[in-house]
């Protein structure tokens, strides 16, 4: 039932804080957590003793080949272990143990942008996952290497990362729409002993050429890889590499479909996940088996109200931490049915998704904000097509979605019955942090509403004192350690306590993300504190785009900030300052296709600034520090406030304002 049910077209007049959704009586009814009383006992028992909260979770949630005696040792924090001398497998816990009751229940069900259609029961998925891991092992690959993926939203892509974990092999998932140079990057750091791509994806209309990016990637260095294995999903002719390439549906001939899982310790990595930062070099995020899982599992339960007759689609690609947590890790633990769709949601028009929800039955849609504007700016006539009835449950991820989205995604889609569970989490914590259990906490358009029983969360000012005041922003940490954590970034132990812990002495874990409360205790996020930008929910370091732009041999300067954008959330705005003459009035827009085209070639299409404006130089004090906060006020298009007196150059303001 919604406690207040505004209008409409008065949604803006309305403040944000005092409009109230409860979930519906039937929702509630039917919800696994459904009363007050048993969120309080849970929230109580983390309380009590956080150590024991987890692992009487773990005990219950997780198939152990040896169980653990000792949660969480923080002898050497903040590197935090849990159920150390606990040894389990992965792919065990989400395929295997569902073969005594599940074994013909469908596991994944997919379709393609074409409207091919697949679908894998759990023993299928087992063979599969059992026979590709023979493949990885007859090529060398063991316990501990690396394997990078670089696949479009397919099963297989699936059926890979659980192979990987099948044997004990470290997968380590680029997203298809990065560039060569961005996928070299990660392999080289990675030290990847293969590569699993295809010769293509459907997206968009268009054939995304996956294995021309990765043979180009391969051919300027990535010694460590020794095998590439193809997929052939497009079925275009692609060169192959003596010795070195072999197609997906060749190698699975010559292997068996028994493969036994490898035990590994709970610690041991499941998987690196590589996400910008506010330096040039992006970060290998490292996650460990157990704690990761159980993240996923107990997430999905409380924050999805995961029950076995549910069709869950997550829209995530499996190159995020989205699309390993709540597709391939999370849903299948449970032995839930995944949807899979691999195309663009406006292909052949901006009903498709609403189409795959009708035709699929899906009950479960979990989506980013910048999706819901996009389907939105298309209009009611295209969802109010189709028949959205089998929807019991709606989840929005990524970034903070905007209040007139929200009240849509309700209205329109999920006919004022759907609860919607908006997430924050991210790459480092591994699963939701702060979200709303769907069957008993009452929703706020625009807030991601409570931190989840175990989870610690505070905000706090720049001395690290915790901010009690309602509506009073600052920094965003999580007091105490939880299981799915990250352990470390790749490599790199130092970068690691520096990025996330070395701001208040190694305290609290730093989130980077700026939030505030409301008088009800509600979370709101308000965005990066830090030099990274979030766009359309995935993190990209202006460094990284900054030393793109200048690699190019026309740019010697660059500067990125990020400016709100209605769509996307955020969109990249850049500063540039040529070797040759600036433009005449900052405007070249052949010059600025080309750099937007050398942008998305060095890191992905994603990274392309939105807008570029050029200048003589860029503003700075006469220490040499750019003053990133006056061209984020610039961008925006706001009056400027901050004082302009310490400028090297006050004259430069009227370029980057575009006045000549």
């Amino acid at each position: 039932m919604v406690t207040e049910k505004p209008q409409q077209d008065t949604i803006d007049s309305i403040l944000v804080e005092d409009r109230r959704f409860s979930p519906s009586s039937q929702f509630v009814e039917n919800a696994s957590i459904n009363n007050s009383h048993h969120l309080k006992i849970l929230n109580k028992l983390a309380s009590d003793d956080n150590e024991l909260f987890w692992a009487k979770l773990a005990h219950n949630e997780i198939d152990w080949h040896t169980r653990f005696n000792k949660a969480l040792d923080d002898s050497q924090a903040p590197h935090y272990r849990w159920f150390d001398d606990g040894t389990l497998n992965i792919s065990y816990n989400c395929i295997d143990r569902h073969l005594i009751d599940r074994a013909n229940k469908k596991a994944i069900v997919f379709e393609g942008e074409r409207g091919d259609k697949q679908t894998l029961t759990y023993r299928e998925l087992h063979l599969a996952v059992s026979r590709f891991a023979n493949v990885l092992k007859m090529y060398g690959i063991k316990r501990g290497d690396r394997v990078v993926l670089y696949m479009p939203m397919v099963p297989e892509a699936v059926i890979a990362m659980q192979a990987c974990a099948r044997i004990g092999a470290i997968h380590s998932v680029v997203f298809g729409g990065f560039s060569a140079k961005a996928l070299k990057n990660r392999i080289e750091d990675a030290a990847a002993k293969a590569v699993i791509t295809a010769d293509g994806g459907y997206r968009g209309g268009k054939i995304i050429p996956l294995k021309t990016a990765c043979d180009e990637a391969l051919s300027e260095g990535c010694n460590s890889v020794q095998t590439v294995i193809v997929l052939k999903r497009t079925a275009q002719d692609i060169p192959m590499v003596q010795d070195r390439d072999i197609y997906w549906d060749e190698a699975i001939k010559h292997v068996s479909d028994d493969c036994a899982p490898e035990w590994v310790n709970s610690e041991h990595p499941l998987f690196l996940l590589y996400t910008s930062g506010s330096t040039g070099k992006p970060k290998g995020i490292q996650h460990s088996s157990a704690g990761y899982l159980l993240g996923a599992i107990v997430t999905m339960r409380w924050v999805f109200d995961a029950n076995d007759n549910d069709i869950y689609w997550c829209t995530a690609d499996v190159g995020w931490i989205t699309g390993h947590t709540y597709v391939t890790y999370g849903p299948l633990a449970l032995g839930m049915t995944l949807f899979m769709y691999e195309g663009a949601p406006t292909v052949p028009d901006a009903g498709r998704f609403w189409k795959l929800c009708q035709d699929h039955k899906v009950t479960v849609f979990y989506t980013a904000p910048t999706a819901i504007r996009a389907l939105m700016k298309a209009g009611d006539d295209f969802p109010n097509k189709y028949d959205l009835s089998s929807l019991r449950l709606l989840g929005t991820v990524g970034e903070p979605i905007n209040p007139e989205a929200w009240m849509w995604y309700h209205r329109v889609i999920g006919k004022e019955r759907c609860p919607i569970v908006d997430t924050w989490w991210q790459t480092e914590t591994g699963a939701n942090v702060i979200a709303p259990l769907p069957g008993v906490v009452e929703t706020k358009p625009g807030s991601c509403t409570l931190p989840l029983p175990g989870m610690d969360v505070a905000i706090v000012d720049e001395s690290g004192k915790e901010i009690e005041d309602a509506d009073k922003g600052g920094y965003l940490v999580i007091k105490k350690p939880w299981p799915s954590m990250l352990r470390t970034i790749w490599g790199d132990d130092k970068r690691y306590i520096e990025t996330y812990w070395q701001r208040f002495n190694n305290k609290y874990y730093v989130a980077g993300d700026s939030a505030r409360r409301d008088k009800d205790g509600y979370y709101w996020i308000m965005g990066r504190i830090d030099d990274v930008l979030n766009i359309s929910g995935h993190r990209l370091g202006t460094m990284e785009i900054e030393s793109a732009l200048v690699a190019n041999e026309k740019v010697t300067e660059a500067a990125v900030v990020s400016r709100p954008d209605e769509l996307t959330g955020e969109a990249i705005f850049a500063y540039v300052v040529l070797k040759g003459e600036r433009p005449t009035n900052g405007i070249d827009a052949d010059l600025t296709n080309e750099l937007q085209q050398w942008v998305a070639k060095q890191i992905g299409s994603i990274a392309k600034p939105k807008e570029i404006r050029y200048a003589d130089n860029l503003p700075k004090t006469r220490s040499g520090k750019i003053m990133r906060r006056l061209l984020r006020t610039i961008a925006c298009g706001e009056e400027i406030s901050q004082d302009t007196s310490t400028l090297e150059n006050e004259a430069i303001l009227e370029q980057l304002q575009g006045k000549q």
